[in-house]
């Protein structure tokens, strides 16, 4: 199927089509772009409103068309634009749960030029202020519980620049400049149209923070450029692989074609993971909404409820992190619940492991499996693989979509040839401007245009790339990065620690979590429960180490001085 793979990549990017590619140079880089790609993201958003009377969100019980969420959309534009002076090159920051809220922010902003702060809401309060304080959004959208964490540090954060709150869906007290949603935005009568303002493809849409190995999150500027080509590249991606698929073995695509009378679900998909994650905002509310879905949101991850609301939507598209779909295949609500107009189950987040693969391809009659593989830095996706080449390659994320070229190597920076193991990396549009307010950062991670991922990978003969492992000193928790040294520096704030050690151990839900192996000073004395209740004060929850080996000896160094963590780990592992 690779030859037919490659025939529709062909077919798909010619000359005329619309998908078809040219050559440019964005930002001193030459790269590849979409020649008939939407400008920007207030462009793709104008284009949505198209779609009218729709069902766009639901989230639980709450229902909106994509009329509605418009109209929102520009009274919350114009209110932000009039009110706060909200234009071209400033920021908002959005802290909430997935409620209809985000989405309403998030295209609000985007239309006026300036960039969504995408805060991450399992922070604790210094992590937000530190995030507030590094981003100096000059409105902030947060929720009750969000605004709990936050008042704390207001004086902190104002010191860098003032900023007004808006809350949403909270009844608590507000602090001083602060105003409630339903107050200041009135869909009912909202303006005719957005704010005139212009944007330029290489201006700022999103900042997403993404956790650094010094310790401190790292602001990635995301672009309208990036955004929208991130759109593109899923688009053909799918429709290539589909018209693979269907040109080798086409009984079983007319096969899978609705039987006569037979009337398909309108596409439906389900954002079960954060939207202040590009795995949700780029990679599902984005597509949803330009094709013209609805898209389902939930309070929180819960198994049952979400297998409820796949059968009582019709949802289509299933795309979380692995942990969410397993759970849902072994949940016994899977078998009674009505699951069949799922056409995609899968995600990111975190590699699916090759049994989960072929379980999904059992337990879906009219769909199939799907990954894929990303960065913040990138936008959303790098890689795609689904279906039967998902099948042919489960341990394969996929082939680089069509703007990205790619490469690996060697701890010195040098080309390695084909097949070969090293650090993969790429360039390409969806290669992010860079980190906020860190040159150095940005210097370091993005050198000539081209991005090193951390990732340890081999790219095969037909193009498909798999990753080995990972550079990046980081556990990845259920689809959540969580840097080792971030978390170290917490612990050694804790006046009986003397070494410390973080790093990941398997797990059958999470795929990993986070463990330590600490060493106490003399005479001191610390506990389990003790350890959490204060890194809790200091880090998000998810960080805090769910297993703590507590040692009497020096933990093992090499020569110069670093802990052999992956011996630790093994050995550690092995005897507990």
């Amino acid at each position: 199927m690779i030859d037919q793979l490659q025939e529709a990549w062909t077919q798909l990017a010619a000359p005329g089509s619309g998908f078809a590619l040219a050559d440019t140079t964005v930002r001193g880089v030459e790269m590849q772009v979409f020649e008939q790609a939407p400008p920007t993201m207030r462009a793709v958003w104008e284009l949505a409103t198209l779609h009218g009377d729709k069902p766009y969100i639901v989230y639980e019980d709450e229902r909106y068309t994509y009329a509605e969420i418009a109209a929102a959309v520009r009274a919350t534009a114009a209110h932000l634009h009039e009110v706060h002076g909200v234009g071209n090159g400033d920021r908002v920051g959005i802290a909430m749960r997935n409620y209809p809220e985000w989405v309403i922010s998030y295209w609000a902003i985007a239309s006026l030029g300036a960039a969504a702060v995408g805060l991450n809401a399992w922070w604790t309060g210094p992590e937000m202020e530190y995030g507030l304080t590094d981003s100096q959004p000059k409105v902030l959208i947060a929720d009750g519980e969000r605004l709990e964490r936050v008042v704390p540090h207001l004086d902190a954060i104002r010191a860098a620049q003032p900023m007004h709150i808006i809350t949403v869906r909270t009844d608590a007290d507000l602090p001083d400049d602060a105003s409630r949603w339903a107050d200041v935005i009135d869909p009912a009568n909202a303006p005719d149209a957005l704010p005139a303002i212009e944007i330029d493809p290489d201006d700022d849409v999103t900042i997403f923070y993404t956790s650094g190995t010094t310790g401190f999150p790292k602001g990635a500027q995301l672009t309208h450029r990036g955004s929208v080509h991130n759109l593109m590249n899923l688009a053909f991606v799918q429709m290539a692989m589909g018209m693979a698929a269907a040109m080798a073995d086409p009984e079983a695509a007319a096969a899978a074609q609705p039987a006569e009378g037979e009337v398909a679900p309108d596409p439906c998909f389900m954002a079960p993971t954060p939207l202040f994650h590009v795995t949700a905002c780029n990679c599902l509310l984005h597509p949803a909404t330009l094709l013209g879905a609805k898209l389902v949101l939930t309070y929180k991850w819960d198994t049952a409820r979400a297998i409820e609301l796949i059968e009582r939507e019709q949802v289509t598209n299933f795309s979380g992190v692995p942990t969410m779909s397993r759970e849902m295949l072994l949940h016994p609500d899977w078998e009674t619940r009505d699951t069949s107009s799922l056409q995609g189950l899968g995600g990111g987040g975190a590699p699916l492991q090759p049994d989960l693969v072929k379980k999904i391809d059992e337990a879906l009659p009219k769909g199939a499996p799907s990954t894929g593989y990303g960065l913040t830095e990138t936008h959303g996706i790098l890689t795609a693989n689904s279906a039967k080449f998902y099948l042919d390659k489960p341990e394969s994320c996929g082939p680089l979509v069509p703007t990205v070229v790619g490469k690996v190597v060697d701890d010195e920076g040098n080309d390695l040839p084909e097949g070969s193991v090293g650090q993969l990396c790429v360039k390409g549009p969806i290669v992010i401007k860079g980190y906020l307010n860190k040159p150095e950062a940005t210097a370091e991670a993005i050198k000539d245009g081209w991005f090193n991922t951390g990732d340890i990978a081999r790219i095969d003969e037909d193009g498909f790339v798999f990753i080995v492992d990972r550079a990046k000193d980081m556990v990845l928790r259920g689809g959540e990065n969580v840097y080792c040294s971030e978390v170290e520096a917490a612990i050694y704030e804790h006046p009986a620690v003397a070494e410390a050690a973080v790093f990941g151990i398997p797990d059958d839900r999470l795929g990993e979590n986070v463990a330590a192996a600490i060493v106490l000073q003399p005479g001191a004395s610390l506990d389990d429960a003790a350890l959490a209740e204060f890194l809790i004060e200091r880090i998000a929850k998810f960080k805090v180490p769910a297993k703590v080996w507590w040692r009497s000896e020096p933990l093992p160094q090499n020569a110069n001085g670093k802990f052999l963590k992956r011996q630790l780990r093994d050995e550690l592992v092995a005897a507990d």
